[in-house]
């Protein structure tokens, strides 16, 4: 399909499409398997933070798991790993990188490296399931808390409020 250029010199491929427009992220969802609260969450992330550091790299946490995401490309476009915690899609780490490597046992594994901050994000009730899922971005909840706002709020209150349709 040939490309013409529309009155804002955005080149257009086709009805309705941008040839500069990027696609939109693509995200993991993925069971907070031990965490009771996103306090849990935060302090695993930190003390892995705090090992990178002390090995001389960045500080990221990571999350190892079995399969190997297809679509990595598509997820490393400013894509992010949502928790499950408690049945609540509660929060989000960015992921930063996709290494795949093979255990000591010979068993191929992904880890996945991931931003340092955890960010919360609007409570969605979710069903238990297995391994991770992918999660389009226009399904994704939106983030809790922008700089400066009630980010203390006690988890089962945020619960609360979330329930009642009030957050």
């Amino acid at each position: 399909m040939s490309s013409s250029v529309d009155s804002d010199n955005f080149a257009i491929d086709g009805p309705g499409e941008l040839a500069d427009e990027k696609p939109m992220a693509l995200h993991l969802i993925k069971l907070c398997v031990g965490a009771e609260s996103i306090e849990d969450l935060r302090e695993w992330v930190a003390e892995r933070c705090l090992k990178a550091i002390a090995a001389g790299k960045e500080p990221h946490s990571y999350h190892i798991t079995r399969m190997v995401p297809k679509r990595q490309a598509d997820l490393l476009e400013g894509g992010s790993l949502y928790w499950v915690i408690k049945g609540q899609l509660s929060a989000r780490q960015k992921l930063l990188d996709i290494e795949e490597f093979t255990d000591a046992d010979g068993i191929g594994r992904c880890k996945l490296i991931l931003g340092p901050e955890v960010i919360e994000t609007m409570p969605q009730p979710k069903r238990p399931f297995q391994g991770w899922r992918y999660l389009e971005a226009k399904d994704a909840p939106a983030d809790l808390f922008g700089e400066g706002q009630a980010a203390d709020m006690p988890a089962e209150l945020k619960r609360e409020l979330a329930e009642l349709g009030l957050l």
